[in-house]
């Protein structure tokens, strides 16, 4: 797994998923609940990868394999890290794993409003090809984004 000289990034092992336990929703973002998370990371189609600094999990991401296509279930990272660059090596991370599974196709779904992660996403060329509206919170629009590797 790729590091930088802060971020190391590893495989989410279940102490990693303890640690995570307390302070999930109130440092991360209220989208996964513990029991949410759990089932995903023990889903034997899902590879979830953690961000660490200096042992303190600074952001986690994870991806489902189907045949050969991929889908981002999440990125997401600590709401007092982000800004640095920690997405950024945890979606590297995530394109380098599918690119090693075979995967043809990565897609993700992002939040219209989220327009740092629609930048970032850009940047490693994912491509719009459909919306969902009133996906969250029966309000904002989903924006449907492919990686084609």
């Amino acid at each position: 797994m790729e590091k930088n000289n802060y971020t190391q990034i590893s495989i989410l092992t279940p102490d990693d998923l303890q640690k995570l336990k307390p302070n999930l929703q109130a440092d991360f973002d209220e989208f996964w609940s513990y029991s949410i998370l759990e089932q995903e990371v023990n889903n034997e189609n899902t590879i979830y990868i953690v961000a660490k600094q200096d042992e303190e999990i600074v952001g986690f991401a994870g991806l489902l394999v189907i045949l050969d296509e991929a889908t981002v279930m999440n990125i997401v990272t600590k709401k007092d890290k982000r800004h640095l660059g920690i997405g950024t090596l945890l979606l590297e991370n995530l394109i380098t794993i599918s690119k090693n599974k075979n995967v043809k196709s990565i897609t993700l779904e992002v939040n219209e409003r989220n327009t740092s992660a629609i930048k970032l996403y850009e940047k490693f060329n994912f491509k719009t090809v459909g919306t969902r509206k009133k996906y969250y919170n029966n309000a904002d629009t989903a924006i449907l984004m492919t990686l084609y590797i």
